[in-house]
Order: structure tokens, then C-alpha cells, then sequence
């Protein structure tokens, strides 16, 4: 494959608009709210719901070039960036976090990145932080060789990124009242609530501890569409310690819910933002009658 353009993309058969699935919990029916599952793990089997979303518009603009992007040692980011390149035929090279790690064997996640294809390159601590910066930028992309590669920032997170999330707000329409998912860097949430009607809302639950998502959503809409645009809000409660972080609790929630509904639970986003939803239904959080939707955006990785 010389080039990358839509057609191409739409030849890996996403599954769009993914389903709605409403289910029945008592837990929420006993406060008057419907529960219901957007389930972008089902758009395509590598892409994953909202990587497929972010990706996408992202690699439309490849034409053939390197893509380079950036995440830590269990990036599911990373992961699907990987399996893109390998399905069509472009080359990936991902900047990890943590230069301790070159040498060492690779983790499941890393190794799955290396067999799709993807060069692995390691930076310390330090200069990771440094990423966005012009002359850091210009550096790593001169040490792996890729100075002309379409850059994707970590997460995916871009203006090109959040215009394709718009289509995920768009999709629901007046399905739903209120929509949740999980949030790392904020691209899908800041595309979701643009792509909603008006008097609908969405609320994301931030996986990452730190409060600062709140600036970074707005900066990529004002990027992405000019200005701020839809209802959105955030409940930082939930991070359980930080990224990839757990509770007893959580676990345990985790696999009551996959035993209620028969749906595998990612533990690192969705977990946590199905069980925000839980407490902040018993909280009185959403009115009687309040239709609210779930964005299952990933599914646990092999």
C-alpha cells in the first residue's frame, strides 16, 4: 500500500454506528434510571471503539508516511496504533515512556506492539515530558529516523481526533440523557459532547488523578471546533490511586458486573466508569427517568 485515504480505512469493515444495548440492573432500576451500553468495543476487532475514532482521521492523513506516537509500557494506545499500521501496511514506531525498560524483555502489551510490527523506542522520564516541545520533537523524530511521520500525540488526543469522536455524540442523538465514559487524555469526551444535541449532557470520569483535564478538553474542542461547545463535566473521584491503579472494591465490582451482564470488563477505563456510575446513581446523582449510557470504549486485551 502506497497511500492511506478513507477507502482504506473502510475497507477494515468498522462496525458503525456500534450497537445500543440496553440491560436490566436493579441497582439502577430501583432509582428510576435506564442503564444503557454504547458498545464501541464491538467496532472493530483490533481498533477498538474510541481508538478506531481517533485513529482513524489520523491515519487518513498519513499517505504512506511513518506514523510516530507516544505512550508508557501498557498503552493501549500504542497497542492499536500497532495493529492499524500492520492491517494497512504502514509503518509505526512508538516513543515509551521509561528508558529504564530498553533491554529488558517486553511485556505482553509491548510484544504484541513489536509483532504488529511497530519499532519500540525508548526515552527517559525526562525527555517523555518534553515530547511537544519543538526541539525534544525534532530530536526523537531524527533518532528513529522518521523525520517526515505523521506525529500522533499520546492518547491519540488531536483536533483531527476530536472531530472524529464528534460522530459518537452524533450516533446517540436523543437516545440518551445522559452519556459517561472514561477519560485519559480527553479527546473522545471533548468530541462526544460536541457531537450531542442540545439538552443532552456528558460526563466524564478521569482515570488519570491530577485535575487538569478539565483545560485539556477545552484546549482540543477550541482547537478542534473554535470554542467550547456541548454540556460536559467531570467527576475525578474515581481513579482509584491513578492510571492502571485498582481496589478490592473495584475488582470485585468489576467481576459482578461481568457475571451480571456477560460483558468483559476492561479493568483500566471502563471499570471505573461503570462503577462511578453505580455510586453516583445511589448518591441520587440522575433523576427518576434519566436514560443513561455507558461508552464501553475498550475490551479487555488477551
Amino acid at each position: 500500500m502506497t497511500g492511506t485515504d478513507t477507502r482504506d480505512l473502510a475497507a477494515l469493515g468498522p462496525r458503525l454506528p456500534s450497537p445500543l444495548q440496553e440491560v436490566a440492573d436493579e441497582r439502577f432500576e430501583r432509582r428510576g434510571v435506564r442503564l444503557l451500553l454504547k458498545r464501541d468495543d464491538l467496532v472493530h476487532p483490533e481498533l477498538v471503539g474510541n481508538k478506531w475514532r481517533k485513529l482513524a482521521p489520523n491515519l487518513a492523513m498519513a499517505d504512506g508516511r511513518t506514523v510516530v506516537t507516544f505512550g508508557g509500557a501498557y498503552s493501549n494506545h500504542l497497542r492499536a496504533t500497532a495493529a492499524a499500521g500492520r492491517l494497512l501496511g504502514l509503518s509505526t514506531v512508538g516513543v515509551v515512556r521509561g528508558q529504564e525498560l530498553a533491554g529488558r524483555p517486553l511485556n505482553a502489551s509491548l510484544a504484541r506492539c513489536a509483532a504488529d510490527g511497530m519499532r519500540l523506542h525508548f526515552v527517559d522520564r525526562s525527555t517523555y515530558r518534553r515530547k511537544t516541545e519543538p526541539e525534544t520533537l525534532a530530536a526523537l523524530l531524527g533518532a528513529v529516523d522518521a523525520e517526515d511521520a505523521v506525529v500522533v500525540p499520546e492518547g491519540g488526543s488531536n483536533a483531527e481526533a476530536v472531530r472524529g469522536c464528534r460522530a459518537l455524540g452524533e450516533e446517540l442523538g436523543e437516545h440518551a440523557d445522559v452519556v459517561a465514559l472514561a477519560c485519559g487524555t480527553g479527546g473522545t469526551l471533548a468530541g462526544l459532547a460536541a457531537g450531542l444535541p442540545p439538552g443532552r449532557r456528558s460526563l466524564g470520569i478521569p482515570v488519570l488523578k491530577g485535575g487538569f483535564l478539565a483545560d485539556d478538553v477545552r484546549r482540543l474542542q477550541t482547537r478542534a471546533f473554535g470554542g467550547l461547545r456541548g454540556a460536559w463535566s467531570l467527576d475525578d473521584r474515581f481513579h482509584c490511586g491513578g492510571y492502571a491503579r485498582t481496589t478490592p472494591e473495584l475488582d470485585s465490582f468489576a467481576e459482578d458486573f461481568e457475571h451480571r451482564h456477560g460483558l468483559p470488563v476492561e479493568r483500566v477505563y471502563v471499570a471505573k466508569m461503570l462503577h462511578a456510575l453505580l455510586t453516583l446513581t445511589e448518591e441520587g446523582a440522575f433523576p427518576r427517568g434519566t436514560a443513561l449510557t455507558a461508552v464501553i470504549t475498550g475490551r479487555p486485551f488477551p
